[in-house]
């Protein structure tokens, strides 16, 4: 119902939220995540606190303010403002859903690979590029295939788990190409600002599945993830926020670079609508052409480029 996986995350916290009996739904978020938590908060006629960084795109504080949610921006980082929420859930009963639920709503990042697994045929793919921020969806897609295979719904076999960051908040790809397994903490410096997390939970996890299955850490930079943005709508009609754009850029770089090889069969995961990131592509699309309502206008001004 908001445009990103975060809908399958949120719908497994409320479960949650409902079985222990809290009564605020909240969030830290860097934007999909508080769209979906004051959405299904609305539905469940819970009262929905959500915490964002300052700067967000636009879009993302409207989409999230149509609910009536509480809206709270931190004059910080997505990693200040998770801080804060910790505090928050520490002292206050209070239902955070990637914090003090987050057991429960990681969990609904499974679906990633149970829909894909059905979707081609009963069997995991060879590999998978997973945008990563928190690095915890790249953790649960992993889980969700070994879990089928475990029960016998798809065929035993490696999924290589590659994951795709933005060189302007890229510390899990820069330990990895650093062949080393700590993280070091970043400022956040993207237009991918759904993956602008500096300290992700999960990134020794991401390195050690990344090694394991050989898959692989890469990163593309901002000019480079907003033209696979352009890429991905011109060829494919899909329009993504930036966090795909960084999933195609690095799709994009790993096959010319033959690490990916013709035959595999390559899932790229796009987990966000473009619309709430407008800012990301504006500038660089071409304007409309105008004309006058007539159709010697129109002749000479729309014909011949439209190959009429």
């Amino acid at each position: 119902p908001t445009w990103s996986f975060k809908d399958r995350v949120v719908a497994v916290a409320l479960a949650a939220v409902k079985r222990f009996g809290f009564t605020v739904f909240s969030c830290a978020s860097t934007g999909n995540l508080a769209n979906a938590v004051a959405a299904h908060a609305a539905k469940a006629g819970l009262r929905a606190v959500v915490f964002i960084p300052k700067g967000l795109e636009r879009a993302k504080v409207v989409t999230t303010s149509v609910y009536r949610p509480t809206v709270v921006e931190v004059e910080g980082t997505y990693d200040d403002v998770n801080r804060l929420c910790l505090e928050i859930g520490d002292e206050h009963r209070w239902a955070i859903a990637n914090v003090n639920l987050r057991p429960y709503y990681s969990e609904g990042a499974k679906t990633l690979a149970f829909e894909v697994a059905e979707q081609l045929g009963w069997r995991a793919p060879d590999r998978v590029v997973v945008p990563v921020g928190s690095g915890n969806m790249f953790v649960k897609i992993h889980k969700g295939f070994e879990e089928f295979e475990r029960l016998g719904v798809i065929p035993r076999q490696t999924v290589r788990m590659t994951a795709a960051q933005a060189e302007g908040c890229g510390p899990i790809a820069t330990a990895y190409k650093a062949k080393t397994d700590k993280v070091l903490p970043v400022r956040p410096n993207t237009v991918a600002k759904s993956l602008a997390i500096g300290a992700p939970a999960d990134g020794a996890y991401v390195l050690d599945l990344a090694r394991r299955t050989g898959g692989g850490v890469e990163s593309v930079t901002d000019d480079e993830l907003v033209d696979a943005v352009r890429l991905l709508a011109q060829t494919e009609g899909l329009f993504t926020e930036p966090a795909g754009g960084v999933t195609i850029g690095v799709l994009r770089k790993l096959a010319a670079a033959g690490a990916i090889g013709p035959d595999e069969v390559t899932v790229a995961y796009i987990t966000g609508i473009g619309l709430k990131a407008l800012e990301a592509v504006e500038e660089l699309v071409e304007a409309p052409i105008r004309i006058k309502p007539t159709l010697a206008s129109f002749e000479e001004r729309v014909l011949a480029l439209a190959g009429g």
